[in-house]
């Protein structure tokens, strides 16, 4: 949890893809993933968390539905939403907050 805090406490944007393996929709996002950051590069962090690898995050980020996409930047919730989201649009998104 500590490391989790220190990487969403940094100055740069992070998005957090809270999946699980047994989520079938999230088997979608590892590639849109991938095209937000070709196109942002060292702009964004990218993380991905399994929820049930890590129960007190999800617990205290109050994940109810998996994906769930979260930006972060300097310790802050900046942007939240559950279900796969398209690359084109995720970058949009992200571009918001970088």
């Amino acid at each position: 949890m500590s490391k989790f805090n220190d990487i969403i406490n940094s100055d740069k944007a992070v998005l957090i893809d809270f999946s699980a393996e047994w989520c079938q929709p999230c088997r979608m996002m590892p590639p849109i993933l991938k095209q937000v950051k070709n196109a942002l590069g060292d702009q964004i962090r990218i993380l991905t968390v399994d929820v049930d690898k890590n129960p007190a995050i999800a617990r205290k980020w109050m994940i109810q539905n998996v994906p769930t996409l979260m930006i972060f930047k300097n310790g802050q919730m900046k942007w939240r939403q559950a279900g796969v989201v398209p690359a084109p649009q995720l970058i949009e998104i992200v571009r918001q907050y970088v």
